[in-house]
């Protein structure tokens, strides 16, 4: 497959550089061109998969929605072997859940902005009520285009280059269309239900867990007890920055992520 060009499979795969794999898995609401940014830099030692998870950007949904459908879509898409995948958000929860069903395909983990449950549960206080979860899905269905807007808004809440992150996340929401509501819907469904600390135990893949100290969706907390919750894991604070590290902070992000995935 040549750079750039898309895969026969289900899922939008491109692929960059050479060297060995390296998987990108994007957030809820949104799509790989995100990562863009970060492209020729690892595309420097890595054949980089950038994958648009189900119902986001040129990819189609699956039904049903849930965290092991649409892991088993990404698996399905990408043929690679012991690879390094780094998921961002709702894509750190599916590389988890990839690594669990299929350890012999990924050697190492970055986990960016990664909690293993999004919601407020017994012994895990580090997230957001479920009502509040409940209630945006019910103000994005009333309003797709305000609400989108107001979450990334939150995203880069109180990251010290929060203006020109959003502007960022802005200019590249639309570029790949709209989301479907089934989609949307799905992918919030899955992250009410979805908690994976059970499971945590069993992942013994090496793993970087990078936060943000000023992350608002995903307390450092979580992804400070997500790294204490794996067998093979080391955090790394990312300080100054809110959700999105990887645009807000880039230099420090890649100062983090680089020699992990080199090593």
């Amino acid at each position: 497959m040549r750079d750039g060009e898309r895969s026969a499979a289900v899922l939008h795969v491109e692929s960059h550089g050479s060297g060995r794999p390296l998987v990108l898995l994007h957030g809820f609401a949104m799509h790989s061109g995100l990562f863009a940014p970060l492209l020729p830099t690892l595309a420097r030692r890595h054949r980089v998969h950038v994958v648009d998870l189900p119902g986001h950007g040129y990819s189609p949904s699956v039904e049903p929605f849930d965290l092991p459908t649409v892991t088993a879509a990404v698996d399905a898409s990408v043929d690679v072997a012991d690879a390094t995948v780094l998921g961002w958000s709702l894509g750190g929860q599916v590389a988890l859940q990839w690594t669990a069903a299929q350890p012999g395909k990924v050697n190492k983990l970055v986990l960016v902005a990664t909690t293993p449950s999004f919601v407020v549960r017994d012994d895990w206080p580090f997230a957001m009520a479920a009502g509040t979860l409940a209630q945006f899905g019910d103000e994005l269905r009333a309003s797709y285009r305000l609400t989108l807007l107001r979450f990334l808004s939150l995203q880069v809440q109180g990251s010290a280059e929060g203006r020109a992150t959003l502007a960022t996340l802005r200019e590249r929401l639309s570029e790949r269309g709209e989301p479907p509501q089934a989609a949307l819907d799905g992918a919030l469904e899955a992250l009410r239900r979805t908690d994976l600390r059970p499971t945590l135990p069993n992942v013994t893949a090496r793993t970087l867990v990078i936060g943000g100290d000023r992350d608002a969706l995903v307390p450092l907390g979580a992804t400070k007890a997500l790294a204490a919750a794996l067998p093979n894991a080391a955090h790394a604070t990312i300080e100054g920055a809110a959700h999105v590290p990887f645009l807000s902070h880039p230099g420090r992000f890649l100062d983090a992520v680089l020699p992990f995935i080199d090593d």
